[in-house]
């Protein structure tokens, strides 16, 4: 199904299909009349005298991009904003990185001002009109994965920066000094092979405890391998106790708290630093991450070879069943209020031609587009079970945001805690007044 896996991937949970109408096509505003008048064309290729493409030429004006891509701020965006504005002059084009990212945007969105374009934040599908702009007249150079993702009534909103999968990132000279000489294919195995890589002095996983985000694959991804289906955010809409000991999510949170608990993970959890510890994973200091194949290139770009990093899929369970999610990164967006011309052939740009893709080791958004990254194609040999994303479910958002819950932050309190259930049993407690009060 998917091109650039070359093989045919299973979809265990098919996507709730939302058909994706066509825009209206409306021109670009050309610019005045006296700077048209001004400009000669190439009929060789098409370029203006100012360097830009001819249609370039007729979008104008401030564009910014709010990233959560600190690390590129004075690095890669330089190169994208002197790539961009060549082809469009008249744009200016400008990067706003920051951190916590989904709240920072919320915030900024509800006072009313907010960058042209943006990651989607986490609200219900239903609520993506209100602020952004439909992108389906967008015309992009084929189809793209996750379209139907942030769609409503039939319009999409939102387009994935790029897919990826999630497993084990590993470095290859770590697990040989350990002694692993075959990947783990069960969970016992991965167990075995932990305590290898800690008798040799080797921190076996990087968790980023302390940052948060990082513990995100325990909620959305592990939970899909272990129950088996990639809808289990949308069900909790469904009952007044979404978590569970023994459903996906405390199976899931279990796993993590034993790695803890049997010294698996950093040394202390709550001053963990994410990008001391892409130099770690580099350096062989540590010896695994449970991330998405993204992070790989910035291991290699923290020092380590490329051959000597590697990815397979994590086992959730002693089945020896490869498993693993198909995941879409963050979605562009576009400010309705924004420069919104401008802003759509920024996002197709990014998509098209920026290399942002390759350079994130992300599986491109284009369907044609083959990725680069070669630890993928060791991935694909262990013929994982790939579980796709299920469209969301607004009734289970519109609960979490109610309840104000943050599952990262549970989880970190569920590994920490002496009584795992009572966290549970908090988090239930104020899932069901939330669901109660929306009259869900």
């Amino acid at each position: 199904m998917k091109k650039m896996f070359s093989l045919a991937l299973v979809s265990v949970v098919m996507l709730t299909t939302l058909a994706a109408c066509g825009g209206n096509n409306a021109g670009n505003e050309t610019n005045n009349a006296a700077k048209t008048n001004n400009t000669a064309t190439n009929a060789a290729d098409n370029k203006t005298d100012n360097g830009g493409t001819e249609e370039g030429s007729k979008i104008t004006g401030d564009v910014i991009f709010l990233t959560n891509r600190t690390d590129m701020i004075d690095k890669q965006y330089v190169d994208y904003e002197k790539r961009f504005e060549e082809k469009y002059p008249g744009v200016d084009l400008k990067f706003e990185a920051v951190t916590d990212y989904d709240k920072t945007l919320k915030i900024r969105i509800a006072s009313g001002e907010f960058p042209d374009v943006v990651f989607t934040p986490t609200i219900p599908n239903a609520e993506l009109p209100n602020y952004f702009a439909p992108l389906d007249d967008i015309q992009l150079s084929g189809d793209i994965h996750f379209k139907d993702l942030k769609s409503h009534e039939g319009k999409m909103y939102g387009i994935s920066s790029g897919g990826s999968t999630v497993g084990i990132v590993y470095n290859k000279k770590a697990f040989e000094k350990a002694g692993i000489t075959a990947v783990p294919k069960t969970y016992d195995e991965f167990l075995a092979a932990s305590q290898k890589l800690k008798d040799a002095g080797i921190v076996p996983l990087a968790s980023n405890f302390k940052d948060k985000w990082p513990l995100d694959v325990w909620v959305y991804d592990i939970p899909s391998l272990i129950g088996g289906a990639s809808d289990h955010q949308n069900k909790r809409a469904e009952t007044d106790t979404p978590y569970t000991l023994d459903n996906a999510y405390g199976k899931s949170w279990g796993i993590v708290r034993e790695l803890h608990q049997k010294g698996f993970l950093e040394q202390d959890v709550n001053s963990t630093n994410w990008e001391q510890s892409k130099k770690d994973v580099a350096s062989g200091k540590f010896g695994m991450y449970l991330l998405g194949n993204w992070v790989i290139n910035q291991v290699i770009e923290n020092g380590a070879a490329s051959e000597d990093i590697g990815f397979f899929p994590f086992p959730a369970d002693n089945s020896g069943e490869a498993k693993a999610p198909l995941n879409p990164d963050f979605f562009y967006a576009v400010n309705k209020s924004g420069n919104v011309e401008a802003a759509k052939a920024f996002v197709q740009w990014m998509i098209e031609e920026s290399g942002y893709d390759d350079f994130a080791g992300f599986i491109p958004t284009l369907k044609a587009k083959e990725p680069k990254l070669p630890q993928l194609a060791e991935f694909n040999s262990f013929s994982p079970k790939f579980f796709e994303p299920a469209a969301p479910v607004d009734a289970a958002t519109q609960i979490q945001n109610k309840a104000q819950l943050d599952q990262a932050a549970t989880v970190q309190e569920f590994v920490l805690s002496k009584d795992p259930q009572k966290v549970l049993d908090k988090v239930n407690a104020a899932w069901a007044k939330a669901k109660k009060d929306l009259g869900l």
